[in-house]
């Protein structure tokens, strides 16, 4: 069994029940960031272009608006969740390392985006370990894909 396997498997073992509701949430917040984002890509774009690189900073905005609308129903309903996390992990470790962290926290500008950054950074890493969840469309495939094989 490789290392991913048994992590999959401890996650799966270890896993509180209020974490499904954290995950809808998640899901959630990410989606509403997606279509902020999608309202707002000019602002999105100027954030992004302290990275001192035009073409890259339009393509990384328009990258982070189609993965935040596409992944984050996925995430709410727990639909291929690990991968949907892996998806959204470099948006936000580059929202916090290289976007809201020069900011501040609780600065006046940023309405505390560094904190919901940190926040939904470490929501995508606990399901990615942890996985969506009893209450989720991975859930109700694997245990169809266990009375198959059984």
């Amino acid at each position: 069994m490789n290392a991913i396997a048994k992590i999959e498997g401890w996650g799966n073992s270890h896993r509180p029940g209020w974490l499904d509701i954290f995950r809808v949430v998640l899901g959630i917040f990410i989606t509403y960031k997606g279509f902020s984002f999608l309202n707002n890509i000019e602002t999105l774009e100027m954030s992004i272009q302290g990275v001192n690189m035009s073409f890259v900073g339009i393509s990384i905005a328009h990258y982070v608006v189609f993965a935040h609308v596409l992944c984050g129903p996925m995430i709410a309903f727990g639909l291929l969740t690990r991968i949907m996390c892996a998806v959204q992990l470099p948006i936000l470790i580059g929202a916090v390392i290289l976007v809201n962290f020069p900011k501040g926290f609780m600065s006046v500008g940023s309405h505390m985006e560094l904190e919901a950054s940190i926040i939904t950074l470490a929501g995508v890493v606990i399901f990615m370990i942890f996985g969506a969840g009893k209450f989720s469309i991975d859930e109700k495939r694997r245990k169809e894909k266990e009375a198959l094989g059984a």
